[in-house]
């Protein structure tokens, strides 16, 4: 049978059936004198058996790691992990509806509550509610927050809580306070420098050393500057100069 006759056998697509053979997943038969390739009941075998492993979840790099071992027991080690892999997205799939149902219970949903709700009591105490600053913070966490998996939330909401102690708190809120002064300011007034410099010794060490390694990233590299574009030329010179401090710590 032809190309197109062993797709509609195994119920996928002739493009499929030739991605499979670029990617190794499935042999090349033999060609007709004519050039054409002459599939046989061996090869929609084959097809089937690569449909039913992608049906499952497994990717085509461990397909092709289940092929290359005809005895099964890669097979087993395989599913054995893509079951573990599904349970953990149920569990967090769980977790996610949970806190949906108590957002939709709650009848006056203020700006933190699709926030986890530890995160989101955290991001009160660090900075004043009034602040336009402390505002794009909260909106850039709870951004970040909106995508991250359990466990990097509770990284987060740990490196968080030194900074949420009274003392912490009150200069974390003059900070802020000064933050806002310079909306207006240009960058080179010398309270920019002495703001960042103020800042960065605000931050904890682990987080400072947290938010140091982060920048590598290009997926934190985007947030900050995303922040940056939204505060006034001084602001963002602050954040940059404290960025460039922390750099010189670490």
């Amino acid at each position: 049978m032809r190309i197109g006759e062993l797709a509609a056998l195994v119920g996928v697509t002739t493009r499929t059936v030739r991605h499979y053979h670029h990617l190794g997943l499935l042999p090349e038969p033999e060609r007709t004198l004519g050039g054409y390739r002459e599939y046989r009941l061996r090869d929609a075998v084959a097809l089937a058996r690569v449909r039913r492993l992608a049906e499952l979840g497994l990717s085509l790099d461990e397909i092709r790691d289940v092929l290359a071992d005809d005895r099964g027991r890669e097979l087993r080690e395989v599913l054995t992990e893509l079951d573990a892999d599904l349970a953990r997205q149920q569990q967090a799939i769980t977790a996610r509806r949970a806190r949906l149902a108590a957002l939709l219970a709650d009848g006056d949903l203020d700006p933190d509550a699709t926030v986890a709700p530890d995160l989101a009591d955290a991001l009160r105490d660090l900075h004043p509610a009034e602040s336009a600053f402390a505002a794009l913070d909260r909106d850039v966490i709870s951004l970040i927050d909106t995508g991250a998996d359990p466990g990097v939330r509770d990284e987060v909401l740990a490196l968080f809580q030194p900074l949420t102690e009274p003392g912490a708190r009150a200069r974390g809120h003059a900070l802020t306070a000064r933050m806002d002064d310079l909306v207006d300011a240009d960058p080179a007034d010398p309270r920019v420098a002495e703001l960042a410099a103020e800042l960065a010794a605000h931050l904890p060490a682990e987080m400072a050393a947290a938010a140091v390694a982060s920048l590598d990233d290009p997926e934190h590299g985007r947030w900050l500057e995303l922040m940056r574009a939204e505060l006034s030329p001084a602001q963002a010179e602050v954040l940059r100069l404290m960025v460039t401090t922390l750099k010189e710590r670490a």
